[in-house]
């Protein structure tokens, strides 16, 4: 199960399914509340419209045993008198529950007060014959009106239950107050059937139960599929990868699928890394088999002169072995300072003054035919001093190597730049050769051969050292015509703000 789910794939397809399902469930249930509501604002109409129909009769003092009630099992009626007590409801109403009153037989005719008031009428009506003069005065005049009744606009809702014909259902049952003169004030209760919203709302959940799980295994079928098709390429990716592992040849690239999505950007990414993990490569087996053929001629001379030396003394030629020691002395340390960048060694946060720099290298070095002028203005910088005392000795070195007769070197701020410039009077750096010459064991063909010149390593020194720092090293053109190399290093200020 872990391994399964460890799929971008089988993810994906749970993650679209959950969110598919949790908005069928809530999709569902809105649909389903609202089907109801509306199925019962119909029962509460059906059920308010038999009411007021009895009401209305109600009013119009028509006898209870006259009333026009509903027969119909989905309209159950019955009509209370403000005492309560159950004056006129259907002829089939059996039971019935949520009205108040379970009562669902009429009180005898005897007992209403209609009876009452036919009585009091049979006894009054020799009196009202007495009185038929003052009686019908009093009318024709319209003092004494007789009363009307009235239905109450609001109606009450309740849930309930009732058994008509032996069925049993719920209701939603419609209570209106009537006003009559005669009989007092009425309540009829009327009931609206929900078997047509119970049958509604169960038929849409059974579709629902049924289509929802369906509608979710589809989901999840094109979810699956679609993943697989846009996850092939990564497929793809991954075994070139393993091929490429397998077989260590950085020469082979991953495929490029046709497409501007993100994986298209993941497999060029990966080309690009694998190109320049490949130059790194490539680069670093030129530098070991350059380093070893460097390293192999001065060991090989100073053996030679050893050799030489331990079987024919007189003919030992010390200053060449001391030349060669000191020449692989250099190497070493050369080489030791390359390795230590490319492991990433910090610069450190030292402040140096550039001028100090310069003053104290020139003052090191032995007079030659080649003169050192300088022109220094103050500048700090922050670093590894060994390691920009390196940077300024090597450039040191190339222009004297190179100058017929004059270096100069200046000392500068620009902005929020320190800037180091050395300038020889040589021939000075081709166009097409300024920056191959600061690739490692790179010497020019006219100028740079090893009884001159060092081992090429000097300018890819101070170049590397220059970009670890945050600065540049470039070359270009003197004034005089020869070879102007600048330095430019960021301030201490401008690395604080």
């Amino acid at each position: 199960m872990r391994k399964l789910f460890g799929s971008v794939r089988a993810r994906a397809t749970l993650g679209a399914s959950l969110v598919v399902a949790l908005a069928l469930v809530a999709a569902g249930a809105a649909v389903l509340l609202s089907l109801r509501a509306n199925l019962v604002d119909q029962a509460d109409a059906r059920a308010d419209s038999a009411a007021r129909k009895v009401a209305s009769q109600l009013v119009a003092d028509r006898p209870y045993a006259d009333l026009d009630l509903p027969d119909d099992e989905d309209e159950p009626v019955q009509v209370v008198d403000d005492e309560g007590r159950l004056v006129a409801a259907g002829d089939d109403l059996e039971k019935i529950s949520g009205t108040g009153v379970d009562a669902v037989k009429p009180v005898p005719a005897s007992r209403a007060p209609e009876h009452a008031d036919a009585e009091s009428g049979e006894r009054g009506e020799k009196a009202e014959k007495g009185d038929k003069g003052e009686k019908g005065e009093k009318d024709e005049s319209g003092d004494d009106s007789a009363d009307v009744g009235e239905v109450d606009d609001e109606t009450r809702f309740t849930n309930g239950s009732a058994t008509v014909d032996g069925e049993t259902s719920d209701f939603r049952f419609a209570a209106v107050e009537v006003s009559t003169g005669s009989r007092g004030d009425l309540t009829v209760y009327a009931g609206g059937s929900l078997s047509s919203e119970q049958s509604a709302v169960s038929t849409a959940l059974t579709s629902m139960l049924i289509g929802f799980p369906l509608l979710l295994a589809v989901v999840a079928g094109v979810t699956w599929l679609v993943t697989r098709r846009a996850l092939r390429p990564v497929a793809a990716i991954t075994a070139e990868m393993s091929a490429i592992t397998a077989s260590e040849d950085l020469a082979r690239r991953v495929p490029e699928p046709d497409t501007h999505d993100e994986i298209a950007r993941l497999a060029r990414t990966t080309n690009e890394t694998l190109t320049a993990l490949q130059t790194s490569v490539e680069r670093q087996r030129r530098f070991v088999a350059d380093a070893s053929h460097e390293l192999r001629s001065p060991i090989a001379s100073l053996r030679t002169q050893l050799e030489v030396g331990a079987a024919h003394p007189e003919l030992l030629d010390v200053d060449g072995a001391v030349e060669d020691t000191v020449r692989l002395q250099g190497l070493a340390a050369d080489l030791l300072l390359l390795a230590r960048l490319d492991a990433g060694e910090k610069p450190g946060g030292a402040r140096a003054d550039l001028a100090a720099f310069v003053r104290e290298e020139i003052s090191q070095r032995t007079r030659d035919h080649v003169d050192v002028h300088t022109d220094l203005k103050s500048v700090e910088v922050a670093g590894s001093r060994g390691q920009l005392a390196r940077v300024l000795g090597n450039l040191l070195d190339n222009a004297q190597r190179h100058a017929r007769s004059r270096v100069t070197v200046t000392t500068r701020t620009d902005g929020a730049w320190a800037v180091l410039e050395v300038a020889d009077d040589g021939s000075g750096v081709p166009v097409s050769e300024r920056e191959r010459i600061f690739e490692r064991f790179v010497r020019l063909d006219d100028a740079r051969t090893r009884d001159e010149g060092g081992a090429g390593l000097g300018l890819a020194i101070a170049r590397d050292v220059a970009v670890r720092h945050g600065g540049t090293l470039v070359v270009r053109e003197a004034p005089s015509g020869g070879a102007l190399f600048e330095l430019r290093l960021p301030s201490p200020q401008s690395s604080a703000d």
